[in-house]
């Protein structure tokens, strides 16, 4: 296993591999809410690429897992009630993190997350910050026993269907 960032090669692969676990989800409980072909999706890659926060996890050559981590919060992350004051771009954000289903409960998100710790104090960011929508329990629990911690819910003002709130946690460094 081995983690990089996705590069213009990858984004027809990595547009798959979304748009496989959006299927999956729509088969059963769609916790993120995502919709397929709309988010995450090959724009959303795209840009993330161009932005260089795609990450792709690679298991047996093949793409197992995928997230994005950036220092740009989307929405209102100011109105949080955050333990620490920090300023935008001293933290970084973890987002669209998503695992291929076959290999859940294998560690290999767990994995992704420390990827993402070790990067963001290696790169000198003070916290790691995420938002998850209020009813994705997987997501919450994940979180939590990564040590991630609770701030509360916020609209986060972002126009996203009926999800205004979301559950932000963070991870001070």
């Amino acid at each position: 296993m081995y983690i990089r960032k996705c590069q213009n090669k990858d984004i027809a692969d990595t547009s798959e591999f979304y748009d496989k676990i959006v299927k999956y989800l729509d088969e059963g409980t769609n916790y993120p809410r995502w919709i397929y072909k709309v988010y995450p999706s090959e724009e959303s890659v795209k840009a993330m690429v161009k932005e260089e926060s795609q990450y792709v996890c690679i298991v047996d050559e093949k793409i197992s897992g995928a997230f994005v981590l950036n220092d740009k919060p989307q929405g209102c992350y100011w109105k949080a009630n955050w333990s620490k004051e920090i300023d935008d771009g001293s933290y970084m954000v973890l987002q669209t993190l998503a695992i291929d289903p076959s290999m859940q409960r294998q560690g290999l998100a767990s994995d992704m997350i420390d990827f993402c710790i070790d990067k963001a104090k290696s790169e000198g960011y003070e916290a790691i910050r995420i938002d998850v929508i209020l009813d994705n329990y997987p997501a919450k629990k994940l979180f939590e026993k990564s040590g991630f911690k609770y701030v509360g819910d916020v609209d986060l003002e972002l126009d996203i269907g009926n999800n205004p709130y979301f559950s932000l946690y963070e991870l001070n460094l």
